[in-house]
């Protein structure tokens, strides 16, 4: 019963912080929502002076709820498979080439660029962190985050083919991130792990192939049933039993449970929902469904983010070196997307102006912060979490409030 009462104050606070936003604030609602949170998370520390209690018992609150499973396990599941099901799939695939490498080459350049980095600049900061640890934060601050960047550009003024691209690249870097993070982990453990050629590529294969396969499987099987009922609470339940269903799947299979829900959501959203034998009211039933869960499970999300603060006592002692590490990852990923361009024959060409919004549309998110928590407690781990946090709040906020802007002075106009 405690996650219960954990969730129902979340709930209840995600929907007054909205109401907030959209009454006085007027931002985008994941911005929001997490700019209010992390003003009451100060305010919070202020009277938490005065009343000791009033602080732990909130703290205790958070601390009930695993952020990291709670993302990875569940919330990201129905994100992005609501972000993937609205996604138009002709579109996806004109831009297949600058997906494909952006998701895959790109994390990895991002990983050892920003490890090499930050480790030859901390020792002006007289900061000591082992290269293994600094490749670990390149590992997990280099996929973009699908909730970020699909929640930031429904409202930012940019081209079709370029937010494609974008959010293409966020929605499948998860399964290379994560076996890349894995893999680093591991090492910092003292694990024996094989870290061969070959069996590297294993785990990409079966992580991401293995995922992919299994959501177009899930996502096909569906979309059959759902035409031969046709009933729209039928089909609700359908796309339900696919999210939760298919990521206990994807989880005893060893599998990208992420993978598994952007390739169902994609089959889904166009074969699925875009059948002419489902009729109008079912289709339009699934998609304000879907947008609704979508907006709740955001809100939820960046409210967290937001309280996240109050789990970080520590973290303005880390201002200094937070500053370098959001310049070291603005420079990892302009590096990551910079290289691939001028060495990868793509049909269209990659400008500068371009390759700016690619570099500051690259929101880093919750996933991040989820991959920073799960670090095992160690002489690091405060400090990867705050410059993680650092990274995350300026990425969403400063990056996020400003691509559209951006986008409009660099491009040309059309």
């Amino acid at each position: 019963m405690e996650l219960y009462y954990s969730f129902s104050v979340l709930i209840v606070l995600a929907s007054i912080f909205s109401y907030l936003n959209i009454r006085y604030l007027k931002l985008p609602s994941t911005i929001g929502v997490m700019l209010i949170a992390m003003f009451v998370s100060m305010a919070l520390v202020v009277l938490g002076n005065i009343y000791p209690a009033l602080l732990r018992d909130f703290s205790e609150i958070l601390k009930d709820v695993d952020f990291t499973e709670v993302l990875m396990g569940a919330m990201l599941n129905f994100l992005l498979f609501a972000g993937a099901i609205h996604i138009n799939l002709s579109d996806l695939r004109e831009q297949k080439l600058p997906v494909i490498v952006f998701s895959s080459i790109s994390v990895v350049i991002s990983t050892f660029a920003i490890g090499s980095i930050l480790f030859y600049l901390l020792p002006y900061l007289s900061i000591d962190l082992p290269f293994i640890y600094c490749l670990l934060f390149g590992a997990l601050i280099s996929p973009t985050d699908p909730i970020a960047v699909l929640g930031i550009l429904k409202g930012a003024n940019v081209p079709k083919s370029l937010e494609t691209k974008v959010a293409g690249e966020s929605l499948f870097n998860d399964g290379v991130a994560v076996v890349v993070f894995a893999v680093i982990l591991k090492l910092t453990q003292g694990s024996d792990v094989d870290i061969s050629f070959g069996n590297i590529s294993w785990l990409f294969i079966k992580e991401a192939l293995g995922g992919l396969l299994l959501g177009v499987v899930l996502g096909i099987g569906s979309a059959n049933f759902m035409r031969k009922v046709d009933d729209y609470k039928v089909s609700v339940l359908m796309t339900l039993s696919v999210v939760m269903g298919g990521y206990l799947v994807a989880h005893s299979l060893h599998i990208s449970g992420p993978l598994t829900m952007v390739s169902a959501g994609l089959v889904l959203g166009n074969y699925g929902k875009r059948s002419h034998t489902i009729a109008p009211a079912t289709k339009d039933y699934l998609n304000k469904f879907w947008e609704l869960i979508d907006e709740i499970l955001n809100a939820i999300l960046f409210l967290f983010i937001g309280f996240e603060l109050l789990l970080i006592p520590q973290v303005f002692d880390y201002w200094a070196v937070g500053l370098l590490a959001i310049v070291v990852v603005l420079m990892g990923r302009f590096l990551s997307i910079f290289i691939p361009a001028r060495m990868i024959p793509f049909n269209e060409k990659f400008d500068m102006p371009t390759i700016r919004i690619l570099v500051w549309g690259g929101l880093r998110g919750g996933v991040s912060i989820a991959l920073a928590l799960s670090i095992s407690n160690g002489p690091y781990k405060e400090l990867i979490i705050s410059i993680t946090y650092f990274v995350v709040v300026f990425s969403i906020v400063v990056q996020g409030l400003t691509i559209g802007k951006l986008a409009n002075r660099v491009l040309p106009k059309t």
